[in-house]
């Protein structure tokens, strides 16, 4: 299944009492999932290790801590609505996002709030019956340990029985901070197939890519799944 969404279908009133904390909120696209929402009017508690990256802005709070830290995690997400988590799998010093994921889960359950994974292409199928990303011949070795440790924890989450409601949001093949590009205002959604353009190009900005994640945020359309953007 694929849908279109375009700028007019964005829904940007009405959203002052929703407060999400984002985890990696100074990095690509937590950063750019933090000023998406408060563009639109939601109230944001942005969560790094160092957050002098961020300019203060009406609606924004600063949390400066570890991720890692379980009692960190669970008092900065009181009174949260949605926990984000947009965070690298694999961490500079050794250890990896999947051991610790449980942390998050658990902070949501107690908070009574959404959970939204800025997840990774890997794991998207390049055709119905196709092989995942990752499997490809094509796929860069130097990024497989990244994209297989995000499959983990995508794969844990749908054989988990926790009542938390999840999404997990997979961006198109090139997505990264070496590959801006520049807002369009639309994007594409799927389910399990990578979506790519004409020409065979599977591109999203990280504007356009923030716009979807606040899109399921504001308006929940995906409930204990994985979903794919890209144009």
């Amino acid at each position: 299944m694929t849908v279109n969404v375009t700028d007019a279908q964005h829904v940007h009133e009405g959203n002052t009492m929703t407060n999400i904390v984002v985890f990696g909120g100074t990095g690509y696209a937590g950063s750019a999932i933090t000023h998406e929402a408060l563009s639109r009017g939601l109230t944001v508690t942005a969560v790094a290790r160092d957050t002098s990256k961020l300019e203060p802005a009406e609606g924004l709070t600063l949390a400066q801590g570890d991720a890692f830290d379980a009692d960190f995690v669970s008092e900065v997400t009181k009174g949260a609505d949605v926990v984000v988590v947009s965070l690298h799998a694999a961490q500079a010093d050794g250890s990896e996002l999947k051991d610790k994921f449980q942390h998050f889960v658990d902070a949501a359950a107690a908070a009574g709030a959404r959970l939204g994974i800025v997840g990774g292409a890997g794991s998207m199928r390049v055709s119905e019956d196709g092989p995942r990303l990752f499997d490809t011949d094509g796929f860069p070795d130097a990024f497989k340990g990244e994209a297989k440790s995000h499959a983990q924890i995508l794969d844990a989450l749908r054989a988990s029985d926790t009542q938390v409601d999840w999404f997990y949001v997979s961006p198109a093949a090139a997505f990264g901070s070496y590959n801006p590009g520049e807002r369009r205002g639309t994007y594409r959604a799927s389910d399990e197939v990578l979506l790519a353009d004409a020409e065979g190009n599977s591109d999203i900005s990280g504007a356009d890519y923030a716009i979807a994640f606040v899109d399921e945020i504001v308006t929940p359309a995906h409930h204990q799944t994985r979903f794919g953007v890209a144009y």
